[in-house]
């Protein structure tokens, strides 16, 4: 026996509108990835007025002029002696006014560890030995290389 024609026409109408509503996920999906992106550019805007206000995963390049770090952790050097690569992050974040974050505080320790070795092959700075894994800086270049 076949099925009545409501019990057909009914099925049809539902699969159109699950398929409808698929589409509309798939689309409301895609907004929100939008919505998304412009937030997370909205909020790297927002961060380049307030210094305070960076994320750890925000470029740490564009938090320092051409060599500012080297020139803070050159007078840390001189005034406090021989530092290790973590007690010059410490430095020079505070220095900058930055608000002590672990995260902010590696970024930027690497961003030290290129720009000092940078300048120890040219002479700015001496490198000495490895105090509990951290490389120990010095103002001048009387230690080995």
């Amino acid at each position: 026996m076949s099925e009545p024609n409501v019990v057909l026409t009914l099925r049809r109408k539902r699969d159109e509108i699950e398929g409808a509503i698929l589409a509309y996920e798939k689309r409301l999906e895609a907004a929100r990835r939008d919505l998304a992106h412009v937030a997370a550019t909205l909020q790297l805007f927002e961060a380049a007025a307030d210094p305070e206000a960076v994320k750890p995963y925000q470029d740490v390049h564009r938090l320092f002029r051409r060599g500012e770090i080297v020139t803070l952790c050159k007078a840390a050097l001189a005034e406090r002696g021989p530092l290790d690569t973590r007690e010059l992050s410490h430095a020079v974040m505070a220095a900058k006014g930055f608000a002590p974050d672990n995260e902010l505080r590696k970024a930027v320790a690497f961003k030290i560890v290129q720009a000092l070795t940078m300048q120890a092959k040219r002479g700015g700075v001496g490198r000495g030995e490895k105090r509990k894994g951290l490389r120990v800086w010095r103002a001048h270049q009387n230690c080995c290389n």
